[in-house]
């Protein structure tokens, strides 16, 4: 069947009406999700698996201030580092000979999976002289807050008054394996951290440090200042300063300020001396 040129170029026009519009959404559709991922930090190295997740995966790396092993802080700081299954087997007495003084260690994640190095690298702070702690990296769509906290204390989060064991931490930041904000709204994130947090104080009598960033904070809960009153602030941000720290919280306890430097791990530091460090582990 043949067609006059008229037809046809009506039949042209017709199908680029319907069909370009519908290219232009797509485009701009990718070009928005693009836009969008760009929007979340970057992280190295990458999560493929649950259990992977670490403290400070999803904060934006600053190689000006990592690659020069700045210490971009007062004073009057104790240095340290946090460290996860990433890092391994870590030569402590190396670190304790360059400086670092007290050490966070992910002990869990979820309820379904312990750090198969914890011990190596709790213990092995501890052995050469370092305050530690252990932090738990939560997943809040998976079970409630409470659970997860009795989880973490039955493998490697609890505290004892040695002055040398740090409260347990509470790593809540953006989700490696879907929702940015774990499929929760900000009121339901809210009571979950509670959970947690509460939950940990009943049990050990000691209120957990919170490690977020304000980005996450601000988004997730609504930038909830409720808990500041009890639990100190740990911020992440790789950056020449901590910047503005989530509402409620005058001040940081802790700041990650690099992904990498000069100890293994995260680069992290304690706002006060030596002394207060000591005093935040013996309650």
């Amino acid at each position: 069947m043949t067609h006059s040129p008229q037809r046809r170029t009506r039949r042209l026009l017709v199908f680029c009406a319907g069909v370009v519009p519908a290219l232009v959404a797509a485009a701009t559709s990718g070009l928005a999700g693009a836009a969008n991922a760009a929007a979340l930090p970057d992280h190295k190295p990458t999560i493929t698996k649950r259990g992977q997740a670490y403290m400070g995966w999803s904060t934006r790396h600053s190689a000006q201030t990592a690659a020069s092993g700045a210490t971009p802080f007062a004073t009057t700081t104790v240095r340290g580092m946090d460290v996860s299954s990433w890092q391994g087997n870590v030569a402590w007495q190396t670190a304790y000979n360059n400086g670092a003084r007290f050490a966070y260690v992910k002990a869990t994640e979820s309820t379904n999976y312990t750090n198969p190095y914890f011990s190596q690298q709790y213990n092995g702070s501890y052995n050469v002289g370092m305050i530690r702690g252990s932090y738990h990296f939560a997943t809040p769509n998976t079970s409630s807050g409470a659970t997860q906290a009795n989880y973490f204390l039955a493998h490697g989060g609890g505290w004892s008054r040695d002055g040398k064991t740090l409260p347990g931490a509470l790593d809540i930041e953006y989700n490696p394996y879907g929702a940015t904000c774990y499929g929760l709204s900000q009121a339901s994130m809210r009571s979950w951290i509670a959970s947690f947090i509460n939950q940990y104080h009943a049990r050990t009598g000691r209120w957990a440090p919170i490690y977020s960033t304000t980005d996450w904070w601000t988004r997730c809960t609504g930038n909830y200042s409720g808990f500041a009153a009890n639990n100190p602030l740990w911020v992440a941000r790789y950056a020449s300063s901590a910047g503005t720290l989530p509402a409620g919280w005058s001040f940081y306890t802790f700041w990650q300020y690099a992904d990498s430097g000069t100890f293994p791990g995260d680069q992290d530091v304690f706002n006060g001396a030596y002394a207060r460090l000591q005093v935040l582990a013996t309650g």
